[in-house]
């Protein structure tokens, strides 16, 4: 035959060679098998870090619920719709008529044909993956059902026990919906078959659908609406945990009247009328009529319009409106009292407060405490200080906000020196992963104090760390900051720290932690996680070698504890010779009756959030929440305890169900770490978030939103942002002594007077929790944060004072935290100034401001002159002396030890001089021991001596009785003002 083939001519293709189906085939197979070992890898590692941390069994009963649910509502879905499937099939007509639309789809069933069996089976399976899926997703709401513990509590509605809305209904509504989806999907795909097999037509004479067809679809449509008045029933039960917006709670949570006198009955007509309309469905098979079913469906369909739509928007407009208050009275109070018992505000102590502008001493002498522990240092300003003066070494670094806790009654500031690889001068695979693993020691500074140029005066320091913490294992393998994983093992020397001139001081880690590398199974298995074949074959990895990884405190809590909302500040406490992260957990429910719910991200946010970069889940919407565990991570092992709290929450005892023996009591607790536990803060956020309304406990007032308190903003950035919290050593009116305590403020809505001031105890004693509030009383003029912020801006000698500090430029200057105290009768605000030199940005404490009430501003070097302006005579009774700048001690390699040393005394050259000398000192010696006992009298005498001895000695050196430029002992500001002492030199900075 001639050859056809030309230009024009496309030539044809055989079929693959054998080569290429092998190839392709082989290719397919790895790609498989790769895919397998990529999900073998994630479950099998998971599984080694749950066991290398001793929690194997929350990762084994997460894996047995997400399986259990998966396989049995998956099956069920795929068994459902593949019956459907195949009923529809059996149910076809035995010949389609004869019209142009079946005969458009002869083609169609001709080509299912061969493969109807495997399509069956796939659409079964593909339906029954998805549903498993979705309910492999609700292990959370299966486990809560299954171990439910009742509440105590019963609703006013139904008179349920809260357990039922909190853990029942919650599941009752995921199978409801699994139902509906399952019905939904077997009417969809039965529709079809019948349709392409000619039991349903849409053209031609006679029956649109066949007997089969009528009688199958009629039943899978009963089911439909019998499921709907199911749903009907459990939204009677729904109304009282159903949210919306109301007198300006966004999330108002329960019955109002409408809902209580029309919403509720009309949900109970619809019930029934359901009930009935889907027996009319039953017995369309029967009758073989459609007619009744389609009636009773459209009378559901005009009840739920007029009963459950029309009849309650009546009642709402006609009797609610005309007179609302009377109406939503009962539940308004309903609503007050659920909100306050279900976030733990019920108990909190108001107490009117009539603030004064002026004092005395002896007004003063039960408040010397707050005075003395009034917090000069801010952790959210000196954490540059902390990282020029103490992390010594370029990989070392601090969190941008440090914490605060409290060493014996001293209140500290304290932040750990973490490992930060931004830091690391050579970046490669054995510097990140061997050799740089860990952060060394905590840096702690009184709270309180401050040297004379203006640093802080550190209680803990250097490297290795010595001070006032004792004997404690330093190396910080997990913290904040600790993101990467690191190998360690025997054999595997890592960097502690380097000396100048000298070699690195390294260690091998004995923690005992990690996951073993031994395996060439599980290493291959951590290279695939973490995308790095050198795991594979690396020779850097010795025998006994172990992986360390998920590091961080919280991330690890959150792991061990996945049914915890996880507080987003962690806090490291030195306890005993252990450093460890303490870290709160709360228990939290969407289900309380009639408690407004709230969000997460929205009431724990303040100024500080975005600089701390922690947040606790911020989508999360609860109204029921309790501070029920508090969770512990070592620093060295990363051993994660977890201590039950809050013995009587019903959350936490459900969970301890579910998970047997992963929380201990609370009796366990350390009596080394007890006294370091506090209220936690995000707790303590929402809390003051809910009392902005909640404090109003009658009904009426709330109705009418007369006394609406707010947040103030934090005048000292420009955020925009709420004041954040502050821990502070003070003493409530009401309260026989100063505590440790989380504070805050409140300001009317839309104005920027005090409105009221908020404590609670955050020390773990008899009184931990207690929330007092002390409200301003009418007209008391008291300033809020911007008012006072404001007045400080706007002093004139303020304004030159700071313009001289600063050069004229601004910038330089950094406002601390603005702190609110209820001080002798008044209203104290104390805020720190910190100058921050061009280029160092290390800010230094270098001036107060404080004003007492609405008196005048005062702006001083130290806060004994600042209150002794601001406080007039009764300052003698609150001062507290700045502790002076410290000399270098010998023996600290990379910084000096800061000591107090005693004011040097000269040798004087006259009796008289001499004697006026050893006067003064002993004035300030009995002023001092006056003063710890809280003696104010004798501290007064003593001030009077110190101002006399001082005169006698200028007195005697003008006259050529000595040699003068002695120092003068640590006379206190509100005497004459002596000659200052030298200050020691600041450390250069190292590292």
């Amino acid at each position: 035959m001639p050859d056809r083939s030309g230009p024009g001519t496309r030539a044809r293709v055989g079929p693959p060679s054998r080569r290429t189906k092998v190839l392709l085939l082989t290719l397919g197979v790895l790609a498989a098998l790769f895919l397998l070992f990529v999900m073998f890898a994630g479950l099998w590692t998971d599984w080694l870090w749950f066991d290398s941390v001793h929690y194997g069994s929350v990762f084994t009963s997460q894996l047995a619920a997400k399986t259990g649910l998966f396989a049995v509502f998956g099956l069920l879905m795929a068994l459902v719709v593949g019956f459907n499937l195949w009923l529809a099939h059996r149910l076809r007509p035995p010949l389609a008529a004869m019209s142009v639309e079946q005969q458009s789809l002869d083609r169609y069933r001709m080509g299912v044909a061969p493969f109807r069996k495997w399509l069956l089976v796939g659409l079964s399976l593909l339906v029954g993956l998805v549903a498993g899926a979705a309910a492999g997703a609700q292990w959370r709401t299966w486990m809560l059902w299954v171990n439910g513990t009742p509440f105590g509590v019963k609703d006013s509605q139904f008179h349920k026990d809260v357990s039922y809305y909190a853990f029942k209904l919650p599941w009752y509504e995921f199978v409801l919906g699994f139902a509906f989806s399952a019905v939904i999907v077997s009417l969809l795909a039965a529709t079809a078959v019948h349709y392409l097999y000619g039991g349903l037509r849409l053209q031609g004479p006679g029956r649109r659908a066949s007997a089969g067809a009528q009688g199958h679809l009629a039943v899978l449509l009963g089911v439909f609406v019998l499921l709907k008045a199911v749903a009907y029933w459990l939204d009677r039960y729904a109304l009282v945990v159903k949210s919306e917006s109301y007198k300006n709670v966004d999330g108002w949570t329960g019955l109002r009247y409408v809902d209580a006198n029309a919403f509720l009955p009309a949900k109970t007509i619809l019930f029934f009328v359901a009930v009935i309309c889907a027996l009319l469905f039953f017995l369309t098979p029967i009758r073989r009529t459609w007619a009744p079913a389609l009636i009773g469906f459209g009378l559901m369909a005009l009840s739920a319009i007029l009963v459950g739509g029309v009849y309650p928007a009546l009642v709402q407009q006609f009797q609610v409106k005309p007179n609302e208050q009377a109406k939503e009275t009962r539940y308004i109070q309903q609503n007050i009292d659920a909100t306050r018992q279900a976030y733990g505000i019920a108990d909190a102590a108001e107490q009117q407060y009539a603030p004064t502008d002026s004092t005395d001493a002896g007004k003063l002498e039960q408040d010397a405490q707050t005075i003395a522990d009034i917090r000069l240092l801010d952790p959210n300003v000196v954490m540059p200080t902390f990282q020029q003066n103490q992390a010594l070494r370029n990989y070392y670094a601090f969190p941008k906000t440090l914490d605060v806790d409290r060493y014996g009654k001293q209140d500290t500031v304290l932040g750990v020196r973490e490992l930060d690889m931004a830091g690391v001068q050579q970046r490669n695979f054995i510097n990140d992963h061997f050799k740089y693993t860990h952060g060394y020691g905590v840096v702690a500074a009184k709270g309180n104090q401050v040297d004379q140029s203006g640093n802080p005066v550190y209680t803990e320091q250097s490297l290795p760390t010595t001070g006032d913490l004792g004997t404690y294992e330093q190396r910080v393998y997990y913290g904040e900051k600790t993101t990467m994983y690191s190998v360690v093992g025997p054999g595997m020397d890592e960097i502690d720290y380097t000396r100048d001139g000298q070699p690195d001081q390294t260690s091998q880690y004995g923690g005992g932690s990690g996951v073993s590398m031994d395996n060439p199974l599980t290493r291959a298995a951590y290279a695939v996680k973490f995308a790095e074949p050198q795991l594979l074959y690396s020779g850097a990895i010795k025998d006994g070698a172990k992986i360390l990884y998920d590091r961080t405190p919280k991330e690890r809590v959150e792991k061990v504890a996945p049914w915890l909302s996880i507080d987003a500040d962690p806090y490291p406490v030195v306890q005993g010779e252990r450093l460890v992260w303490v870290l709160d957990g709360y228990t939290t429910s969407d289900g309380y009756p009639f408690s407004s719910k709230t969000t997460f991200g929205d009431a724990t946010k303040d100024s500080m959030t975005d600089q701390r970069g922690r947040t606790l889940t911020a989508a999360n919407q609860v109204n029921y929440i309790r501070n029920s565990v508090k969770a512990t991570v070592d620093a060295y092992t990363g051993e994660v305890t977890l201590y039950q709290w809050d013995e009587a929450d019903p959350v936490l005892k459900t969970w301890m169900k579910a998970f047997p023996g992963t929380v201990k009591a609370k009796a366990d607790i350390p009596s080394a770490l007890l006294p370091h536990l506090r209220y936690p803060q995000d707790l303590f956020k929402v809390q003051r978030d809910l009392l902005g309304q909640y404090h109003m406990t009658d009904a009426t007032a709330f109705f009418n939103g007369t006394d609406i308190w707010e947040v103030p903003e934090d005048p000292t950035v420009n955020t925009h942002e709420v004041q954040p919290p502050y821990y502070l050593t003070v003493r409530m009116p009401d309260a026989p002594e100063a505590s440790f305590s989380l504070t805050t403020s409140f300001v009317p809505s839309g104005r920027k007077n005090l409105a009221a001031f908020m404590a609670v105890d955050a020390d773990p004693g008899p009184d931990y929790g207690k929330l007092r509030i002390l409200r301003m009383q009418s007209g008391s003029g008291a300033l809020g944060p911007a008012l006072t912020q404001a007045k400080f801006n706007s002093d004139s000698e303020v304004a030159r004072q700071l313009t001289l500090l600063s050069n004229g430029d601004d910038s330089g200057l950094v406002y601390g935290n603005l702190l609110t105290l209820p001080v002798g009768g008044g209203i104290l605000n104390v805020e720190p100034v910190y100058l921050v030199a061009r280029g160092a940005k290390v800010p230094v404490l270098k001036k107060v401001l404080a004003v007492y009430g609405d008196r005048n501003v005062a702006l001083a070097d130290t806060l004994d002159e600042a209150l002794a302006k601001v406080l007039g005579s009764a300052a003698a009774g609150a001062t507290t002396p700045t502790a002076p700048a410290r000399p270098e001690t010998p023996g600290s390699p990379d910084q000096p030890t800061t000591t107090p040393t005693a004011p040097a005394t000269p040798t004087p050259e006259s009796p008289e001089l001499q004697k006026a000398l050893a006067d003064a000192q002993k004035a300030f010696d009995d002023g001092q021991a006056a003063m710890k006992n809280g003696d104010w009298a004798a501290y007064g005498k003593a001030q009077e001596a110190l101002k006399k001895a001082i005169a006698d000695a200028m007195a005697a050196e003008q006259q050529g009785g000595g040699s003068g430029g002695g120092t003068q002992p640590g006379a206190s500001p509100s005497a004459s003002p002596p000659a200052s002492p030298p200050a020691s030199p600041t450390a250069p900075p190292t590292g």
